[in-house]
């Protein structure tokens, strides 16, 4: 670019490009399918959103009206320069055509850039060359876009209410003829009623369905769990078919449970993130990465959620132990610690901070009182201060040093090695241990010596 506001062509797009996947991937994304919230300014400033791994969006600006090439910045974990999300942008921009002179705003319309993308055009320009307010465009939503959308919506949110009063009729039946009939039918039963919430929209409610499926077969005493898991079953379809009545917080909550998408709508928050834990989940269609932070400053506990395609490991790797200086944004909901990763603004770090701890019977409350905003939630992250790893006959438990009170390790976490590292790291004397605490116990994730240590995972 030599002159604000020209526009590359498309086959001169893919010139900045650091190698050829990079100019294949971001040919790829300059469509306009993955991309939202795109716009340009008269200034030579282009910007978007496009879908991440993790669902969530990411970030990309890029300054086309320096004379020695694009300047580019993107909230995606590439190391490459451009990524290919910046390819992609560029390829949507260039291929509007001459949007100006034709009247026609296309994918990439004029506007105003959002608050992320001046900031970061302001602090690459310096004062001189700060962002000055974009004239209106005077385009309008293409016709019926947000209408469309609405209506697309209100299509799902009535699917999602027929199948969730599907489910309470078959709940009540299974119920007034006996959770023994249950186990008698086997796993078909649940597997169609599953199917039917997929073909209502609402996966989380088909995620839970296939969860209970598992119960009658889990051994001793599944009766009485599989009343409790159908009872939360039942806490949730009515939940959603009563959302207007409830707490904007816990409606977000049930949106969530019930499997709608939803964006991070929190202030960004800028701290010193301590990455607590790091593991992996995988099915047969999906991994999935958790990433457990501490805010060093605000005491915070927040968790990425990074994914991939079956038998490939997210992108998102962060180094347990290591601080990283970064924002990120929460997503709705109440009790949700869920947020996304935001601009980054310095390599992982060593830091000698470590989290904030309980004692086992304030991790116990801390678990109860999380309940009461979130019924479904099998668990929170919690940090253990001077705790000491006992065996309590064929399982194990975290022992208070300072009290008379424990709490058991799930039957995950005693069949894994991380709990032998934990056994030595302890030597019967009191460590440090990050995890997350739900009803069926407390799973070390990781743990700190008692003196000054670097952090030892577990999973």
């Amino acid at each position: 670019m030599t002159q604000q506001g020209v526009r590359r062509t498309a086959d001169q797009v893919p010139a900045p490009a650091p190698d050829d996947a990079s100019r294949r991937a971001g040919g790829g994304l300059g469509a306009a399918g993955p991309w939202s919230g795109t716009g340009s300014s008269g200034e030579g400033v282009v910007w978007g959103l496009c879908e991440g791994s993790d669902g969530t969006p990411y970030r990309t600006v890029v300054d086309v009206a320096d004379a020695s090439g694009p300047a580019y910045k993107c909230s995606c974990p590439s190391r490459k320069v451009p990524c290919k999300h910046a390819l992609g942008l560029l390829r949507l921009w260039a291929g509007e055509g001459s949007g100006e002179e034709s009247g026609k705003e296309g994918a990439v319309p004029r506007g105003r850039p959002p608050e992320w993308a001046r900031r970061w055009i302001a602090q690459r320009r310096g004062p001189a060359g700060r962002e000055r307010p974009a004239k209106a465009s005077g385009a309008a939503c293409p016709p019926g876009g947000p209408q469309a959308a609405r209506r697309g919506a209100d299509r799902r949110a009535e699917r999602i209410t027929a199948g969730a009063t599907e489910l309470e009729q078959r709940l009540s039946d299974l119920l007034r003829e006996g959770l023994a009939g249950a186990r008698q039918a086997g796993y078909g039963l649940w597997e169609e009623t599953a199917a039917r919430m997929v073909d209502a929209q609402a996966p989380g409610l088909a995620a839970r369905v296939r969860e209970v499926a598992a119960v009658p077969s889990s051994g001793s005493g599944w009766p009485a769990r599989l009343l409790e898991e159908c009872a939360l079953l039942h806490l949730l379809g009515r939940g959603w078919l009563h959302r207007e009545e409830l707490p904007d917080g816990l409606a977000a909550t049930v949106r969530s449970r019930i499997g709608l998408p939803a964006s991070p709508d929190g202030p960004p928050v800028r701290d010193h993130w301590l990455v607590l834990a790091r593991y992996d989940t995988a099915d047969s269609r999906l991994t999935t990465r958790r990433i457990w932070l501490y805010g060093t400053g605000t005491e915070r506990t927040a968790l990425l959620l990074s994914y991939g395609a079956a038998g490939r490991a997210p992108d998102l790797a962060l180094p347990v132990g290591l601080a990283v200086e970064a924002e990120v944004s929460a997503y709705p909901g109440s009790g949700q610690g869920r947020v996304a990763l935001g601009e980054r603004f310095a390599p992982p770090a060593h830091t000698a901070v470590r989290p904030s701890g309980l004692s086992t019977s304030q991790a116990a409350a801390r678990y109860g009182k999380a309940l009461r905003d979130d019924p479904w939630l099998d668990s929170v992250p919690v940090t253990l201060d001077r705790v000491v790893p006992v065996p309590d006959g064929d399982s194990w438990q975290l022992a208070d040093a300072d009290a008379d009170t424990a709490l058991p390790l799930t039957a995950a976490a005693r069949g894994r090695p991380g709990l032998w590292r934990l056994v030595a790291l302890s030597g019967g004397t009191p460590v440090k241990v990050f995890g997350e605490l739900g009803h069926r116990g407390f799973t070390p994730l990781t743990a700190w010596p008692a003196d000054e240590g670097a952090a030892v995972p577990l999973c």
